[in-house]
């Protein structure tokens, strides 16, 4: 696996981790994550892919954005970092805020995306689900990090869930703060930007999340593969938010039962 930092055209850098040889699959992680909160899918795709997994701004070690960049700049950033890439039309797939970020690319860049995947996503929010990220945001922004809340969200007590939760609390605890907060910022207001474009993405979407994420519901996860008009939603079961590193088997085999899609395919009957 390597390590490369990549200038993009706005002067600031990104880093990304690279492994593997084929198709680009470029891969975006949440708020307060790093590129290798993707090792499951880097590892086991990697067989058959060039799987690119990049931090976010203001994590890992990418350059941060302004402190009041909205998501818009956050999609704006993954473009360049595209682009920089030289490597075509992508694959691409995000988690939690990075599933905002890829959505945005497919909806105003579809000649930069070949395949899309949103995992544990958000769409169209209550405005009682709104607030409470957006209180979380404030309380970042103030300069209070709360690890025990997401973890007791995102993780059960089984031992294997364990194992996974504390790598992220290891994330969570050496992430920047400045750069925690402007993205949850962005996170906290960002699930109606792209919404409607939505309808508009036609290259092959897989929208996937863990029945037990209270958060990235099955209902949105539902509703957005209906919007999109090749999309398929795909549901484990006794799974929560951070379903890639607890159930990465399952996750696997749907990454790449969507690989394995041609462009102009049909929407797959959604899989529960």
């Amino acid at each position: 696996m390597t390590s490369t930092i990549l200038q993009l055209s706005s002067k600031r850098s990104a880093h990304y981790l690279e492994h593997g040889t084929g198709e680009p699959l470029v891969l975006i992680h949440g708020v307060g994550m790093r590129a290798q909160a993707w090792y499951p899918q880097i590892d086991e795709l990697s067989r058959d892919f060039r799987v690119i997994a990049v931090d976010m701004p203001g994590h890992g070690g990418s350059d941060a954005l302004d402190a009041h960049a909205t998501l818009q700049a956050f999609v704006h950033w993954a473009i360049e970092f595209i682009e920089a890439l030289d490597a075509g039309p992508v694959n691409l797939a995000g988690h939690s805020m990075g599933s905002l970020i890829v959505a945005g690319v497919a909806v105003t860049r579809p000649n930069l995306v070949k395949r899309v995947a949103v995992l544990n996503g958000v769409y169209r929010r209550t405005a009682e689900a709104r607030q409470a990220v957006l209180d979380r945001a404030a309380e970042l922004r103030s300069g209070t990090i709360d690890v025990e809340t997401p973890l007791r969200r995102w993780f059960n007590d089984e031992e294997a869930q364990r194992i996974s939760a504390r790598k992220v609390e290891s994330w969570l605890k050496s992430v920047g703060i400045d750069g925690y907060a402007a993205a949850y910022t962005a996170f906290a207001s960002g699930d109606e930007t792209y919404a409607d474009g939505w309808r508009t993405v036609s290259c092959p979407a897989l929208v996937l999340t863990g029945a037990d994420d209270p958060n990235s519901t099955p209902a949105m996860t539902r509703q957005m593969a209906q919007a999109a008009r090749n999309g398929t939603a795909v549901v484990i079961e006794d799974e929560r938010h951070m379903v890639n590193l607890t159930a990465p088997d399952k996750v696997n085999r749907a990454l790449r039962a969507w690989l394995d899609r041609e462009p102009h395919e049909e929407s797959m009957p959604s899989a529960a």
